[in-house]
């Protein structure tokens, strides 16, 4: 069994069902469509997480379904922002502590604003990142947004 992470541990200290997944991970190959492919899922199924700036609100994190494209208009005007950009993928570590291929919305640096696609709503369990390469857990979309005090919208 993975090491507890720290989505985990968070998980487990606020008393939030999940189960964890494992898979296999190649460098070449850390977007969540291959997430989705490795374990045997439906990429609808599979969120990914996306850290944006907004031009208001500073950085805040996006979770969309492995097979879609997050639409920075939506997220700009949800989020209060006039736009909304991807942060660049060398900053992601110092902004969230997690590492491409294993961010997980659970148990960042700080707890940003999250917001969860409004296609998760028919949708249990989706996984997301454990917060490690090969690592994915699975939960409830309601006790996602309740861990990350997130809003469901659309964003694709």
């Amino acid at each position: 069994m993975a090491h507890k992470t720290n989505a985990c541990r968070l998980l487990d200290q606020k008393k939030i069902p999940y189960t964890l997944h494992e898979y296999t991970f190649s460098e070449d190959a850390l977007d969540a469509v291959h997430v989705a492919q490795e374990t045997g899922q439906d990429p609808g199924k599979v969120f990914k997480t996306l850290v944006a700036n907004g031009d208001k609100t500073g950085h805040l994190v996006a979770c969309i379904p492995a097979d879609r494209t997050l639409d920075l208009k939506k997220l700009a005007k949800i989020s209060g922002n006039k736009k909304c950009e991807l942060i660049h993928v060398k900053d992601l570590e110092k902004i969230t502590g997690y590492i491409r291929g294993g961010c997980s919305p659970i148990g960042m640096k700080k707890l940003f604003p999250t917001f969860l696609d409004q296609s998760a709503d028919q949708k249990t369990p989706i996984f997301i990142s454990a917060g490690k390469r090969g690592l994915q857990v699975a939960l409830a979309p309601e006790n996602l947004l309740e861990i990350t005090r997130g809003r469901m919208t659309p964003l694709t």
